[in-house]
């Protein structure tokens, strides 16, 4: 028997290395506070909080946790895609992170999957302990385990959105500007983007251009499958537009140094 042994070099397949990126890109991600922050202590505080939230805000009528809860996982989806996933990859291009690991054998494309991966591995984490907090704190949603199915597929089509956006911002700007737009955008959103306050709260005039908003569409589907609905088709337009736009705005100008 020979023993004799040849050297095979050659790239991993390509599911194992996307696979990595993705645990590399989580690993990063929870090593930071900030993110950590963003992904699950606001939302947490802020569902805990929801049960005072009709003394401050006119929710309509209904229980306050019956109301906040879907607003909250809707949050929770556009702190991960977007606001965090914004910053990270502005710095990553900044210092030449991005560039560096675009010589690698994974593709580009690879990259981006990789970062997605992440946030989709991180969501599941977060929207898992908000409902379980939520239930414990009395949340009654409708519709049995359809609701949960529904509140999937909204994450997706939300983080599709979401995450083509935050790419879009971090492939364009330089670092700080990302910075300081994902935060911007993300406190105006959470004050008047319909995520937290449902839609029919807010002025007749202003409804139309906030459910057209990915952050209104995804936050109302929420809502809508959790008192028992079925997904609303609506919702699923405005957000599979906006990930589409943003995907194909970002594949044209994401610049990786």
């Amino acid at each position: 028997m020979s023993l004799d042994f040849a050297p095979r070099p050659g790239a991993a397949p390509m599911p194992r290395m996307v696979a990595a990126q993705t645990l590399m890109e989580t690993r990063l991600l929870l090593r930071n506070g900030e993110q950590l922050l963003l992904a699950l202590v606001i939302p947490l505080l802020l569902l805990v909080a929801g049960t005072e939230a009709t003394r401050i805000v006119d929710l309509g009528p209904g229980r306050p946790i019956d109301i906040i809860t879907p607003g909250v996982l809707a949050l929770a989806i556009l702190s991960s895609s977007f606001t965090s996933l914004a910053i990270a990859t502005g710095f990553e291009r900044r210092y030449g992170v991005i560039k560096r690991l675009g010589t690698t054998p994974l593709p580009r494309w690879g990259l981006l999957v990789g970062k997605i991966g992440s946030v989709l591995l991180v969501q599941a984490v977060q929207l898992t302990v908000l409902c379980l907090v939520a239930l414990w704190l009395g949340w009654e949603p409708a519709g049995g385990a359809a609701s949960y199915g529904w509140m999937v597929v909204l994450a997706l089509l939300g983080t599709a959105a979401f995450a083509g956006l935050a790419l879009l911002l971090a492939g364009t700007l330089r670092a700080e500007a990302t910075l300081a737009i994902a935060n911007l955008v993300y406190v105006l959103l959470l004050v008047g983007g319909a995520v937290l306050v449902p839609l029919d709260r807010y002025p007749e005039a202003a409804q139309t251009f906030l459910q057209l908003l990915p952050s209104g569409a995804l936050s109302e589907g929420m809502r809508t499958v959790f008192e028992g609905g079925a997904l609303p088709t609506s919702s699923v337009v405005v957000l599979v537009v906006w990930a589409a736009v943003a995907s194909i705005a970002t594949a044209r100008t994401f610049k990786w140094e």
